[in-house]
């Protein structure tokens, strides 16, 4: 298997339909909640609204840049999640996001071998393959941060 296959398939495992790391996934676990939930605040925490705003908003921006568009995104506007007042509102941004993971995957998985080697926009950004891995990794800190806010809403 390329780099790239693998790749791909660690992305759909973590927002699509693995269970081997986290024995769970993002479309598992936000397709079972409501808005009610989504937007309940748990302290100081952030809402699982949030933080799945959170999430695809990197996504969509990374996303823009493998379909040959700029690097637009900003770390400061990465929480500005419009308020949520309807449940078809929360569904659309579930299902905005497991799209763009969707898609995401599917452009890594058809990248060329090579270019996780290339240079990711700007030396300061590393490469390509520095910033698909630091997805991964996000996705995960955020998806265990939504499990966990999810038991404390249940209590």
């Amino acid at each position: 298997m390329k780099r790239p296959e693998f790749i791909a398939n660690r992305l759909r495992e973590i927002f699509i339909s693995g269970y081997w790391i986290a024995n769970t996934n993002y479309k598992d676990q936000l397709q079972s909640i409501n808005r009610e939930h989504a937007v309940r605040q748990v302290g100081d925490l952030n809402t699982i609204a949030d933080l799945t705003y959170h999430i695809n908003y990197y996504l969509s921006g990374i996303l823009n840049v493998f379909n040959g568009g700029l690097l637009e995104i900003k770390d400061q506007y990465s929480f500005d999640l419009p308020p949520i007042y309807a449940e078809a509102e929360w569904k659309q941004l579930v299902k905005k996001l497991l799209a763009n993971a969707a898609a995401f995957a599917d452009e890594v998985e058809k990248m060329p071998d090579e270019k996780l080697d290339e240079v990711f926009v700007d030396e300061k950004y590393s490469t390509y393959l520095r910033n698909i891995e630091a997805v991964i990794e996000h996705s995960y800190y955020h998806l265990g941060q939504i499990v966990l806010i999810r038991k404390l809403i249940r209590k």
